[in-house]
């Protein structure tokens, strides 16, 4: 079984850069205090590193 990760935005993307809205979009998230199941992977976790101030890791999983 892969290894999964639980995603949960905490911030708006109100007010801020295209490229971080994207990256938002990306992860699958799209509204506040929604959360994602996402595998576990080098480009997730690069993803999230690139936003910490609108995501944080809730659990890790497998």
């Amino acid at each position: 079984m892969a290894k999964t990760i639980v995603v949960k935005q905490i911030g708006s993307p109100i007010r801020r850069p295209a490229v971080q809205r994207a990256t938002l979009k990306g992860l699958g998230l799209d509204k506040m205090h929604r959360t994602r199941e996402l595998e576990d992977t080098p480009s997730v976790r690069g993803m999230v590193a690139k936003i910490p101030h609108l995501v944080e890791i809730v659990e890790e999983r497998g």
